[in-house]
């Protein structure tokens, strides 16, 4: 059995995948299979993944018999045969040595592990995301999540399956869901300061969805609620500084980055510019949004 079982949701990804693919191969550590689990793509997806499977028997074809990719990554786990599943994204990639640093974290303690990523739009990577100096908690995860996208989680395959797999009813925001009931369950969440990840960034993807973004936090925080956790004005602030750099990075109407920055100054001042470089930079952009050439704004605001 491999040691290692890669989950890769495929949505009509044939203009990234074969890349995401070579990122795979190129990893340090060898003892892997991938699972890509096609959600009904419409493009030539199954027919790359299907060429992938016939020439490297550590590839596998799956068909998501439901719709979605918390659908797509509960399937491929279910079918995964290795002790630690790591997920990616069709379009994201990884730095060679993601599997074996994860693999260190796991073996050191961790049931679970991530990295930090880059931020690209398929040139060169700009900003990058930080890891925490200790293992996650909730109130972490109701403020800012720095586990930043699924690419970057390696999880222990029965701690993942203890903790009920993703809520396919959530579109946005059903990793931050997810991540809090496994943390809030006990699970040991932890951060390894080197670079894993390259996150493909686009204006048009899911994360770009605003309003679908705050629905799907409010299922999120009704999860930490049953746990006994309440999002203090602090972390609040926070997630209302993220969203605001996420409106000023995908296009979104001017205004709406300026309400949210606004929003999260007026709920904790101290919690909007605990960080004050990207607390000010921040409020800055979403002043001059309407003005700020837009690839400044993706520049200061990729992540």
């Amino acid at each position: 059995m491999p040691r290692f079982s890669i989950v890769i949701p495929c949505f009509n990804a044939a203009a990234t995948l074969a890349e995401t693919v070579r990122s795979l191969e190129a990893q340090t550590v060898r003892d892997w299979e991938c699972l890509l689990v096609d959600d009904g793509s419409t493009d030539a997806t199954p027919e790359l993944a299907a060429a992938f499977a016939a020439r490297d028997a550590r590839f596998r074809l799956l068909r998501n018999p439901g719709k979605g990719p918390s659908a797509a990554r509960n399937h491929g786990v279910s079918r995964a045969r290795g002790g630690i599943v790591s997920f990616c994204d069709a379009d994201d990639l990884w730095l060679p040595t993601k599997l074996a640093e994860a693999g260190r974290a796991i073996r050191s303690g961790a049931d679970a592990s991530f990295g930090r990523i880059v931020f690209f739009d398929g040139d060169a990577g700009r900003t990058q995301s930080t890891v925490p100096h200790c293992d996650v908690t909730v109130p972490m995860l109701l403020a800012e999540n720095p586990v930043c996208t699924m690419s970057n989680l390696s999880i222990l395959r029965h701690v993942f399956l203890a903790s009920g797999g993703f809520d396919n009813r959530i579109v946005h925001n059903e990793d931050l869901e997810w991540l809090i009931r496994l943390v809030g369950g006990g699970a040991v969440l932890r951060g390894v300061d080197s670079l894993q990840v390259c996150y493909r960034t686009s204006p048009t993807g899911l994360s770009s969805d605003l309003a679908a973004m705050r629905a799907g936090r409010a299922a999120a925080l009704a999860t930490a609620a049953g746990l006994g956790h309440q999002p203090d004005p602090r972390a609040e602030a926070i997630h209302l500084r993220y969203l605001s750099r996420r409106a000023l990075r995908v296009d979104a109407p001017g205004l709406e980055a300026l309400r949210l920055a606004l929003a999260g100054l007026f709920t904790s001042p101290r919690g909007f510019l605990s960080d004050l470089r990207r607390g000010g930079l921040t409020l800055a952009g979403a002043i001059t949004a309407p003005v700020l050439p837009r690839g400044l704004r993706q520049r200061l605001f990729a992540s």
